[in-house]
């Protein structure tokens, strides 16, 4: 008779956690997967799916006008904003289903209901105990707000998706990726939008020209960018009122903060169970994501490695692969590439250019800015921005990094090739595609000062 009820007991059934949880059963593991919220986790449900939903809708703003410029002469156009909250929510639907279907055809059993971490080898979950010879903690991440007076009044990115009426006015407070792609969403579908950042440039995690960049393509699309001030506090009248940090009220209908998320570890148990936690909530993990408890393991948002989706699949089948396979699989967070669905979008992979100077890395810089093809006839004044990171000693391409339109799509590309470590003769070498943006990658010949 088995030692325990499961070989491995996933809490959360988010990307990470069901990727885990079936892989494991496809290695002939006994597995269930806790999840109190909703399957799919942030990314399916108030993530990056829904996300680019809108930021979808929101572009017809610009397309609508675009399309004059080709000779169309297309009537009113009209939003409805209840009628994208419903759509968006059928298809939300059915991804649940798909998740639950996915799980259940792999032979894992699913509790509906909020799992606490009793010890290192216990779960209570659904009104009773069951053990597990392994715990997976994949519980991701959760937006928080600054502890200002009328925090209470603001929504997040978590309410964003559910809004009963689109706000006239909106601020959005912060400038990561998350705050760009609402100020540009909500910006795309009619909304007088300000951005409001602490900062003196957007995505300060990023390469300082992509952040400086986008800030002057949302500007000119009409986001005002409020920098280096925030908000104090919050107050209720005829409009919402916001006291920044230097005095200036604004005056908005909604007040979205983004400006973080935290990792969804508290009310676990797992501090009870001997599992440490760093200040933030972030479950400490080794380099086989094992806790302090050997027994548990976190993934994905619970962890403070790389909030992405992909890279938690990534992590899910590692752990899955190490405890029940050969363990051959690993993970190299060098060159995971990302986009961000502002307007216009970013996509980036590597370096940027100061983590290459940090290293001390004697670096080439090339860099191109350009107005699209499709814009000559529209008269937008939008521009693309490319630009790559060289090493200088050995040839190869550390950064790639873009500014426009289908930037993920294109930066996918090269990160295989950094995946591959391209040298910059290698992208010299290859014939572009052409009319298009990304051709510009491999003909970039001029060393920007």
């Amino acid at each position: 008779m088995p030692q325990y009820d499961y070989d491995l007991f996933t809490i959360g059934a988010g990307s990470g956690g069901v990727r885990a949880s079936r892989w494991a059963a496809g290695l002939g593991a006994r597995v269930a997967v806790a999840e109190e919220r909703y399957l799919g986790g942030t990314c399916v449900n108030v993530g990056c799916i829904p996300k680019k939903l809108f930021a979808y809708a929101a572009h017809f703003h610009d397309d609508f006008e675009d399309a004059a410029g080709y000779g169309w002469r297309p009537g009113a156009a009209s939003f409805e904003w209840k009628t994208l909250l419903a759509n968006k929510d059928r298809e939300i639907g059915r991804l649940n289903g798909v998740y639950e279907r996915i799980l259940k055809g792999s032979g894992v059993e699913i509790f509906r209901a909020h799992a606490l971490v009793i010890d290192p080898h216990t779960i209570e979950v659904d009104g009773r105990r069951v053990t597990a010879a392994h715990i997976l903690i994949a519980t991701g991440g959760w937006p928080t707000k600054p502890a200002i007076p009328g925090a209470e009044l603001a929504f997040t990115s978590n309410e964003a998706f559910h809004l009963p009426e689109l706000p006239r006015r909106v601020a959005v407070v912060g400038g990561g990726y998350i705050a760009v792609e609402f100020a540009s969403i909500f910006n795309g579908l009619g909304v007088d939008t300000t951005l409001v950042y602490r900062g003196a440039r957007l995505l300060k995690a990023f390469d300082a020209d992509l952040g400086r960049f986008l800030g002057e393509q949302m500007a000119q699309k009409g986001v005002r960018i409020v920098y280096e001030r925030n908000v104090a506090n919050i107050e209720r009248g005829p409009a919402l009122r916001s006291t920044l940090t230097d005095g200036a009220v604004l005056e908005s209908d909604g007040v979205m903060f983004a400006t973080g998320r935290a990792p969804n570890t508290r009310g676990l148990g797992l501090e009870s169970a001997g599992v440490r936690l760093a200040a933030g909530g972030a479950a400490m993990v080794d380099e086989n994501y094992q806790t302090s408890v050997p027994s548990i393991h976190a993934i994905g948002d619970a962890v403070d490695r790389m909030q992405l989706t992909p890279v938690a699949l990534a992590e899910g089948m590692v752990v899955a692969e190490r405890l029940f396979g050969k363990a051959e699989r690993t993970i190299s967070y060098d060159n995971v590439a990302t986009a961000i669905f502002s307007h216009p979008t970013v996509g980036t992979v590597g370096l940027s250019e100061a983590q290459a100077r940090g290293r001390g890395l004697d670096i080439a810089v090339y860099r191109s800015t350009f107005t699209p093809l499709k814009h000559t006839l529209t008269g937008r004044a939008e521009k693309t921005l490319m630009k790559l990171v060289v090493d200088r000693a050995s040839d190869r391409v550390l950064g790639v990094h873009m500014v426009g339109a289908e930037a993920g799509e294109i930066i996918q590309g090269f990160a295989v090739a950094l995946t591959c470590a391209a040298t910059k003769k290698q992208l010299d070498a290859t014939i572009g595609i052409h009319p298009t943006s990304a051709e510009e990658f491999v003909t970039m010949r001029q060393e920007s000062v």
